[in-house]
C-alpha cells in the first residue's frame, strides 16, 4: 500500500479527484441563482456578484495560496482547502442575507484556489517528462468535473429546495476533498521513490526535475520572460472570454438559438444547446490533447497552432454566424482551441522556472485569468459603440493572432537563450547528476 501512494499516477488521480470535487463552486453556482432569486426577491445582478467575489478571490489570491502550498507542503493545505470548499456550501444553505452569501463566495473562492493550486503544482512537480499531460488532465477534471454532478444537484434542488442540496453537496464535496489529503503525498517523496528503481523512465522522469535549476518568484518577477508569458495568457484568455461570452446573445440576435439542429445523424437539439453541450465537452478534452502535444513538439509551436485556430475560429463563427450548423462547428472549435491555456502555461512556467517553486510561479501567472475578467466589458463597449457583434470578434481573433505570432517568433527565441543561460550557470550541478548522484530527496 505504501509503494501506491508513492506511484505518481496514483497520486495525479489522488489531485483529480480533488479537482473533480471542487469544480461545483465554479460550474455549479448558476442552477442555484433562479431559486434563491425566487425565495428572496433579489437582483440576480446582486446574487452574482457572490460568483465575482468567489472568481477575484481564487484568481487574485492564487498566488498567496500557493505560497503556503510551497512553503507547508500538499497535505495540510488541501486540508484547509477541503474545510472551506465544504464550508463555502453550507455556509449558502444557512444564508438568509446577501451579505451572507458573499461571504459564502469568498471563502468557496479561497477555498478552490487552494485545490487549484495544489493540484496543478503537484502535476508539474509530478511530471517533469510529461509536464503538458498531467497539467492538461488535472485543468480538465476543473473544467470539466461538475458534469458529473450537475444533474443530481439539478434534481435535488427540484425535489428538496436549494438550501439542502447546498448543505449535502457541500458536505460530499468538503469529505472527498479530505480524504484526498490523507492520501496525498510530497513530490519530492514520490520521485524520491522512482529514483530507486532502475527503470528508464524513473531515471528520466528524476533526471527531468532537476533539468532548470529553480527560480524563486521574486527572480521570476525580474525576467523578462515572465511578462511577455504574462500578456500572452491575457490575451488569449481575452480574446475567448470575449467571444465565447457572447454565444447566447449571437445565437437569439441571428434568430437561430432555438433552429434544430442534427449530431452526426444520432439526435436532434436547438443550436444553442447543443452549441454549449458541444462546448463544453471540447473545452475539457482540449486541456488533456494540447498538453501531450506540447510535450511532443514542443510549447511554444503548440501554442502557436493553437492560438491561430483559436483566431480563425472566431472569425469564422462571426461570419457564419447566420448558419445554425457553421455556428455549432466554429463554437465548438473556438472553445476547442481556448481552453489549451490553462495546460500549456502552467507546463512552460515549470519548464522555464523549474520545480521547486512550480505552484507559487504558476499562480502568479495564473492572475492573468483575473486580468483578462476586468477586460471583457471591451466587448460590450464595442457592441454598443458600433452596434454589431463583428468589432467584438474581430478584436478577440486579433488577440489570438498576436499572442500566435509572439509564441513562434517572440517567446521561442527568449525561451532557448534563458535555458542556455541558466543551464550553463547550473553546469555543476548537472555533472553531478550526470555521475548519478542525486540531489537529496526531502520527504
Amino acid at each position: 500500500m505504501h509503494a501506491l501512494f508513492l506511484n505518481r499516477w496514483f497520486q495525479l488521480t489522488v489531485g483529480v479527484i480533488a479537482m473533480v470535487a471542487t469544480a461545483n463552486v465554479q460550474y455549479g453556482w448558476t442552477m442555484f441563482v433562479d431559486p434563491i432569486a425566487t425565495k428572496f426577491h433579489w437582483d440576480k445582478a446582486a446574487i452574482q456578484f457572490a460568483f465575482t467575489l468567489f472568481v477575484l478571490s481564487q484568481t487574485w489570491l492564487a498566488p498567496f495560496l500557493a505560497y503556503m502550498r510551497d512553503k507547508l507542503g500538499a497535505r495540510w493545505v488541501i486540508v484547509v482547502g477541503g474545510l472551506m470548499v465544504g464550508g463555502a456550501w453550507v455556509i449558502n444553505s444557512f444564508a438568509t442575507s446577501l451579505s451572507m452569501f458573499y461571504v459564502g463566495g469568498v471563502v468557496a473562492g479561497i477555498g478552490g484556489g487552494i485545490v487549484y493550486t495544489t493540484a496543478i503544482g503537484n502535476a508539474l512537480k509530478l511530471f517533469p517528462d510529461r509536464r503538458g499531460l498531467a497539467a492538461g488532465i488535472t485543468a480538465c477534471a476543473f473544467g470539466g468535473g461538475a458534469a458529473i454532478s450537475i444533474a443530481p444537484i439539478y434534481r435535488m434542488i427540484k425535489a428538496s429546495g436549494y438550501e439542502h442540496t447546498f448543505l449535502v453537496f457541500g458536505v460530499i464535496q468538503g469529505a472527498v476533498i479530505l480524504v484526498c489529503a490523507i492520501l496525498m503525498r510530497e513530490p519530492a517523496a514520490v520521485l524520491g521513490h522512482l529514483a530507486l528503481k532502475p527503470s528508464t523512465a524513473a531515471s528520466a522522469a528524476v533526471k527531468a526535475a532537476h533539468a532548470m535549476p529553480d527560480t524563486s518568484p521574486s527572480t521570476m518577477l525580474k525576467t523578462p520572460l515572465f511578462y511577455l508569458l504574462y500578456v500572452m495568457f491575457t490575451l488569449v484568455a481575452t480574446g475567448g472570454l470575449m467571444a465565447t461570452a457572447q454565444l447566447g446573445p449571437i445565437a437569439k440576435n441571428y434568430q437561430i438559438a432555438d433552429t434544430p439542429v442534427s449530431f452526426l445523424g444520432l439526435f436532434t437539439m436547438a443550436a444553442l444547446p447543443l452549441t454549449l453541450s458541444i462546448s463544453q465537452v471540447l473545452n475539457g478534452l482540449t486541456r488533456p490533447f494540447f498538453g501531450w502535444l506540447s510535450d511532443t513538439i514542443g510549447r511554444e509551436l503548440t501554442m502557436f497552432l493553437s492560438f491561430l485556430a483559436e483566431g480563425f475560429a472566431i472569425y469564422a463563427l462571426i461570419h457564419f454566424a447566420s448558419n445554425p450548423i457553421y455556428f455549432v462547428m466554429f463554437s465548438g472549435l473556438a472553445f476547442f482551441a481556448w481552453g489549451q491555456i490553462y495546460s500549456l502555461f502552467p507546463a512552460i512556467s515549470a519548464d522555464l522556472f523549474g520545480s521547486k517553486f512550480a505552484s507559487t510561479n504558476y499562480a502568479i501567472l495564473y492572475t492573468a485569468k483575473g486580468t483578462a475578467s476586468l477586460l471583457i466589458p471591451i466587448g460590450s463597449w464595442l457592441q454598443t459603440r458600433y452596434g454589431s457583434w463583428e468589432p467584438i470578434f474581430y478584436t478577440a481573433a486579433a488577440f489570438d493572432v498576436c499572442a500566435a505570432i509572439l509564441a513562434l517568433f517572440v517567446l521561442k527565441p527568449l525561451c532557448k537563450a534563458f535555458k542556455e543561460k541558466k543551464l550553463a550557470s547550473a553546469a555543476p550541478a548537472e555533472d553531478t547528476l550526470a555521475q548519478g548522484v542525486l540531489p537529496r530527496v526531502v520527504p
